[in-house]
C-alpha cells in the first residue's frame, strides 16, 4: 500500500494535493483536515468539469448536424459567449492559474467555435465562417503573446461579466420571442448550468480571484434562467402535442 502511494505521489501532487496535504493524508493519516478536504474536492470538481467540457456541447453540435439547421440559436449570443470563454482561458493562462481552474474553457472554446461556424454555414455564409475562425485564432495568439500587456488581459476578463449578461439575455429573449428553444440541446444547457455552479466553488478554493468568482456567479444565474426556459417550453410543447392527440 505504501509503495503504491509513493508511486502515485507525483500524480497526486500535480493534480490533486499540495505537499502539505499529502503529508496530512498519507503520513499523518489526518483524513479529516478540512482545508485539505476542500482543496481535494475543488481539484476533483475542477478536473470533472474539464472532463465533462470535452463533450458538453457535443449534443448541441450533433443536434444541429442532424437538423441541418441552427433555428433558435443567435450568432451574436455565440460571439459574446466566445468573448467570455476566451477571456477566462487567456486570463487563467497568463496568470499561471492551475489548469484545473480554467481548463474547460479550452474545450468549450473549440466547441463554441464549431457552433458559430455551423450557424454561418447553414445560413449560407460558409466563407464568412472560415474568415471568423482565422481572425479568432490570430487574436488569441496575440493575447497569449508578451505583446499584449497583462493589464489588457485583465480588462478582457473584466468584460466577461457584461458579455455573459448580454449573450445570455439575447438567448433568453430569442427563446421568449420564439415561444420555444429551437435547436438548443437540453443536456448542453443543464451541463453548462451545473458546471458554472461548480466553478464558483473551485474558483474560491484555487484562485481566490474575485473577478473570476463574480463572473461565474453571474453566469450561473443566467444559465439557470435558460435551463428554466428549456423545462418550461418542454412542458408547453408536450401539452400542445397532448391536446393535438
Amino acid at each position: 500500500m505504501a509503495a503504491a502511494v509513493t508511486m502515485l505521489k507525483p500524480l497526486l501532487l500535480n493534480f490533486f494535493l499540495t505537499e502539505k496535504c499529502y503529508e496530512q493524508f498519507f503520513l499523518e493519516f489526518n483524513l479529516l483536515d478540512v482545508p485539505c478536504l476542500k482543496l481535494l474536492l475543488s481539484k476533483v470538481l475542477g478536473l470533472s468539469i474539464i472532463a465533462g467540457s470535452v463533450m458538453v456541447k457535443l449534443p448541441q453540435i450533433l443536434k444541429i448536424l442532424r437538423a441541418k439547421s441552427t433555428e433558435g440559436l443567435n450568432f451574436k449570443s455565440v460571439l459574446l459567449e466566445m468573448l467570455s470563454i476566451t477571456g477566462s482561458m487567456v486570463y487563467g493562462i497568463r496568470n499561471h492559474f492551475p489548469f484545473s481552474s480554467w481548463g474547460e474553457a479550452l474545450f468549450l472554446m473549440l466547441q463554441t467555435l464549431m457552433i458559430g461556424f455551423l450557424i454561418q454555414h447553414y445560413g449560407g455564409r460558409t466563407q464568412k465562417g472560415v474568415t471568423c475562425l482565422l481572425v479568432y485564432f490570430a487574436l488569441v495568439s496575440l493575447l497569449l503573446s508578451p505583446l499584449t500587456p497583462l493589464m489588457g488581459v485583465t480588462f478582457l476578463q473584466a468584460l466577461n461579466m457584461p458579455a455573459v449578461i448580454v449573450s445570455r439575455l439575447i438567448q433568453i429573449l430569442t427563446n421568449y420571442r420564439n415561444g420555444h428553444t429551437g435547436q438548443l440541446a437540453a443536456l448542453t444547457v443543464f451541463l453548462l448550468f451545473a458546471g458554472s455552479l461548480a466553478r464558483i466553488f473551485t474558483s474560491v478554493q484555487e484562485t481566490g480571484d474575485r473577478l473570476m468568482i463574480l463572473t461565474y456567479i453571474v453566469a450561473s444565474s443566467f444559465n439557470g434562467v435558460i435551463a428554466a426556459q428549456v423545462l418550461y417550453y418542454w412542458r408547453v410543447s408536450t401539452s400542445k402535442v397532448q391536446k393535438a392527440d
